[in-house]
């Protein structure tokens, strides 16, 4: 809907500019992760039109992934139809191989499992993307920023801004806006050299730093670096970069079909049985019990159309 409303509000200032249909695999109504059902105009019985096909999916994005769904797809762009991923569509283009050099974004819980199974493209944390014929947004609001880009760049600036004032919206946000807070807001950190070193931790998660290393990355001592992190976060830096990585082992455990030892060797651990106790200690639960009792216990935060 964030995808769709603003095309509606332009239609509402400017006559029709724009017209949409919503498919689905089978042409019947779809369920979303929220409980709701949304009716559909078709299936996949007919060929694609129009100038842009969005693909639109959220949790376990792959699970109705099929040939027939890719070849679909390819005919699409063959067609001249340029393609596009909301939320975690990107992971249904890359799977049917229509991605490669473009730049493309994803949502940021999904990110790191993007990363395990196509190492080779090129995905960013950026709201949304528009590279060589594909568009991709990370879902949620961004999706509304990436159509006021597009219909400013059609239309004019003036419509985009007098569509997102229809969403009260304080700007219209660009693509280099984070997903996510910065650290400091994140984790309530203002020390520039801290803020750093967590950065270097989230980049080094699967060949991970000494503290010796890290402290000499942003020109501190070893001790220096203790002192900073007992004084701003109450923690040690060894334990605060074991948290980072097991959050990391977390999300790919829920997000991919990855075995626990290829999660433990990703998040920077020599064995499956280490991992496996780090993480009982951090959660509560063991990496494979947590995996099969996600789908039940994640609330529903994002729908999957």
């Amino acid at each position: 809907m964030s995808a769709v409303e603003p095309l509606r509000v332009a239609n509402r200032f400017r006559g029709e500019l724009y017209r949409w249909r919503l498919l689905s695999l089978d042409g019947g109504p779809v369920a979303g992760s929220n409980g709701m059902s949304l009716n559909v105009d078709g299936g996949l019985d007919a060929p694609a039109e129009g100038d842009c096909l969005f693909v639109v999916a959220g949790f376990d994005p792959l699970a109705s992934f099929s040939p027939r769904l890719a070849h679909w797809l390819g005919r699409a762009e063959r067609d001249g139809l340029q393609l596009g991923g909301i939320d975690t569509g990107s992971f249904v283009l890359a799977e049917a191989e229509l991605l490669s050099r473009q730049r493309l974004t994803l949502h940021w819980e999904a990110l790191e499992a993007f990363h395990e199974r196509y190492p080779t493209l090129n995905a960013t944390q950026e709201l949304f993307e528009i590279d060589d014929r594909r568009i991709t947004s990370a879902g949620g609001t961004a999706s509304l920023d990436l159509m006021l880009t597009l219909i400013a760049r059609s239309h004019g600036e003036a419509l985009a801004l007098q569509v997102s004032e229809q969403f009260v919206l304080g700007r219209i946000r660009t693509r280099q806006d984070h997903q996510r807070m910065q650290i400091a807001s994140r984790f309530n950190v203002h020390n520039k050299k801290l803020g750093q070193v967590i950065g270097e931790m989230q980049r080094h998660s699967e060949t991970p730093l000494s503290s010796k290393e890290l402290a000499a990355r942003v020109s501190v001592t070893p001790r220096q670096l203790e002192r900073l992190f007992r004084l701003h976060l109450k923690e040690t830096p060894s334990n605060f970069y074991l948290g980072l990585r097991l959050e990391k082992g977390r999300q790919l455990l829920r997000q991919t079909d990855m075995s626990v030892l290829e999660v433990a060797l990703a998040c920077g651990f020599e064995s499956s049985s280490y991992f496996s106790r780090a993480y009982r200690a951090r959660f509560a639960n063991c990496p494979s019990q947590d995996r099969h009792e996600h789908p039940d216990q994640e609330p529903a935060q994002r729908t999957t159309p």
